[in-house]
């Protein structure tokens, strides 16, 4: 497993953007770089939910509610991926979560707020 920390959440009114950072702070770059990274959301009473992952073939997919809106990018260098969220609606509020898969293993990141609202 590795750490994850996401960063970037807040308060944001309907319309605006929010750039998400998931970082992996004390991974090697050689370690980092076997992980299949993604986004995920969770809104209080609901289920966790898929919102943007990398393939293993190195594309991306995206949940139907973001496509267009939402893109996820990753810098190896940095060991940090990204989610950039544009024209954020206020159904978009939840708490994002960075996950990361690699074989049999699974890592969370502790989640980031993000609160769209007028």
């Amino acid at each position: 497993q590795v750490r994850l920390v996401e960063s970037g959440g807040g308060l944001v009114q309907p319309g605006g953007s929010l750039r998400l950072s998931c970082a992996a702070p004390g991974t090697i770059l050689s370690t980092f770089t076997l992980y299949t990274m993604g986004w995920y959301r969770q809104a209080p009473g609901k289920q966790r939910e898929l919102v943007a992952t990398f393939t293993n073939s190195g594309g991306t997919n995206y949940a139907d509610a973001v496509k267009g809106r939402f893109t996820i990018s990753k810098n190896n260098s940095r060991k940090t991926v990204y989610l950039q969220m544009n024209d954020l609606k206020p159904e978009d509020t939840a708490v994002y979560f960075c996950r990361g898969t690699a074989g049999s293993t699974e890592s969370w990141g502790q989640g980031t707020q993000v609160t769209v609202s007028s």
